[in-house]
């Protein structure tokens, strides 16, 4: 069994927050490290385009912030390589993908294996890669979300940690299902995150449990979703379990 809890310290776990964009997420995993008081640290926030409109958010939340631009580096390796230096520099505990645009290497994802968290905008397995809210509107579905996962080398294939599930409906664009989603993201991945933290989270053949916390909490829905079809999906998670 791999058990994901970060290693025993006597001091705050290392939190270090990856983007590439806004920082929406970060700063609301941000927040929530500090207003709820974790055990925790954000030591970093590494941005990966020097343009990035979250440095600016990151800035002012007073977190200390650092650009590695990968259109500095030859390769996605040179790359990678130079972030796990940093990374290890810092003696980060947890490594979080909160909107980082880059594919990383298996060396790099090997190296954090079990510390490496990544939030993706859709409900995995369905709708991996780019481009999320257009495809799940182009399959017609009815529903989708997003997920906090354990990165692995398959990438958006990693034991689940938490999902949200919102209703797609039928007057929505891509930037009206991406907003409502975005909304259920910011309390996803504090949720999830703050589970890591706390030493909850363990792996068994690529299943999560989370200790102390029943599988139906590791469902969010949002409020446009009817009360039975939320009841009956928290029903069927535990009974999965």
């Amino acid at each position: 069994m791999l058990d994901s809890r970060p290693p025993m310290q006597q001091q705050a776990t290392k939190l270090a927050i990856l983007i590439s964009g806004h920082g929406s997420n970060m700063a609301s995993l941000a927040a929530a490290c500090r207003d709820e008081h974790w055990a925790a640290q954000v030591v970093v926030v590494i941005s990966s385009r020097s343009d990035a409109p979250g440095i600016v958010r990151a800035r002012e939340l007073g977190l200390p912030v650092e650009v590695l631009a990968s259109s500095a580096f030859a390769s996605r390796e040179a790359f990678d390589a130079a972030l796990i230096e940093r990374l290890d520099a810092l003696e980060v505990d947890l490594v979080v993908l909160a909107g980082f645009m880059r594919i990383l290497t298996d060396g790099f994802v090997q190296h954090f294996a079990g510390r490496l968290v990544n939030i993706h905008p859709s409900l995995l397995p369905a709708f991996t890669g780019l481009d999320t809210h257009a495809s799940a509107l182009a399959a017609g579905v009815r529903v989708h979300g997003a997920s906090v996962h354990l990165v692995t080398p398959e990438l958006d294939h990693g034991p689940l940690i938490a999902q949200a599930v919102v209703p797609v409906l039928d007057a929505d664009d891509a930037a009206t299902l991406a907003a409502r989603v975005l909304r259920l993201e910011h309390i996803l991945l504090p949720r999830a995150v703050r589970w890591m933290v706390e030493g909850r989270v363990q792996v068994n053949q690529g299943r999560v449990r989370v200790e102390g916390i029943d599988d139906a909490q590791r469902l969010i829905f949002d409020n446009a979703l009817p009360a039975d079809f939320r009841y009956c999906a928290a029903g069927a998670s535990a009974g999965q379990a």
